[in-house]
């Protein structure tokens, strides 16, 4: 739909679209997070850890709220990149999404764990999409500009 509007220079409904995307993406990841936080012992179970030791119970909950506890930044991060391939910028698409998964992502777990042990490795999502988000809102920032504008830059 984005890139049929943008054919026919309908940048207004472009932009109409991607406000509507990026609502529901943060209210996808709220609602996520709140099951996540208000579940965590239930998903686990799906995983078969119902008959577990208590230990591994605990973990496996301070894993699930640590890791997700960004997760509307994430879907936000993630829709961003996809509308971004929409409106045909492969470009800023692939960077967003390289610096997120790839640069902070894995730099994160190879570099976190040395100053904070085993929780550094859970801390290196929830930091590598905090930063994401920031490049993210610089992107979607810029878009909004371009979709008031009478050009679009690819």
């Amino acid at each position: 739909m984005v890139g049929y509007n943008i054919g026919a220079k309908r940048k207004d409904r472009a932009k109409t679209l991607f406000t509507y995307l990026l609502a529901i993406e943060a209210i996808v990841g709220v609602v996520a997070l709140l099951i996540v936080e208000l579940l965590p012992k239930q998903l686990i179970a799906i995983f078969g850890a119902a008959n577990e030791s208590q230990y591994y119970t605990d973990f496996a909950v301070k894993s699930f709220r640590t890791y997700l506890c960004l997760m509307p930044l994430a879907t936000v991060n993630k829709g961003t990149f996809i509308y971004l391939q929409s409106i045909g910028k492969a470009v800023a698409s692939t960077v967003i999404s390289l610096i997120r998964e790839i640069v902070l992502g894995v730099g994160f777990a190879l570099l976190l764990p040395r100053f904070f042990g085993l929780d550094g490795v859970l801390y290196s999502f929830p930091a590598a999409d905090l930063l994401t988000f920031v490049v993210a809102v610089v992107v979607i920032i810029n878009t909004y500009k371009e979709l008031s504008s009478d050009t679009l830059r690819k």
